[in-house]
């Protein structure tokens, strides 16, 4: 178990870094995956290969695992790494805890039966049930920092731009096609 001066030791060095050269703190993550037979897309996670298609309101099977899914289980994981670092950096104990995430989607929006609906999430709730002996205070700053930390959290609640590209002589930046032997 780490406690918060291995965790100062460990990042210590990075930070400063950080701080001596900005530069060296902004990196690129990346996610890979390959079309698949049927509708489907092999992603590869570092650590498995998985298998993303329909969720079943969209004709899927349910056998394979829904990219709505994936998004809040990488919000939850996010969310619970980051809490955890954060109660070990302010020397808070958790004994046992769990992070669930939901999110209301309706699906009318993303099979094109109604313009009104959205597509995407119209709400995403995030909820930790811990067993620690934090003072009220304390879970209030844990929650915050948690929220200010996670990467996954601050991007979905901030939103950032997306751009998308399709390399068979087109491209599609926000929805709108671009034959690429006209530029």
């Amino acid at each position: 178990m780490m406690n918060s001066d291995e965790l100062k030791s460990l990042q210590g060095p990075l930070k400063e870094k950080y701080r001596e050269n900005p530069e060296s703190a902004t990196i690129i993550l990346k996610a890979q995956g390959v079309i698949g037979e049927g509708i489907s897309c092999k992603v590869d996670t570092g650590k498995a290969l998985v298998e993303a298609g329909l969720h079943p309101a969209t004709g899927g099977s349910g056998l394979l695992a829904c990219s709505g899914d994936m998004l809040l289980e990488a919000l939850v994981a996010c969310a619970g790494v980051t809490l955890k670092a954060v109660s070990t950096a302010i020397g808070v104990d958790i004994k046992s805890g769990s992070v669930s995430a939901e999110g209301d989607l309706d699906f009318r929006g993303t099979l094109g039966v109604s313009k009104e609906a959205e597509v995407g999430f119209k709400a995403i709730r995030l909820s930790f049930l811990l067993d620690c002996d934090a003072t009220q205070e304390q879970l209030q700053t844990l929650t915050k920092l948690t929220e200010r930390y996670c990467v996954v959290y601050q991007t979905l609640a901030k939103g950032v731009p997306v751009s998308t590209a399709l390399s068979n002589n087109q491209l599609f930046i926000l929805d709108n096609p671009v034959t690429l032997s006209g530029l």
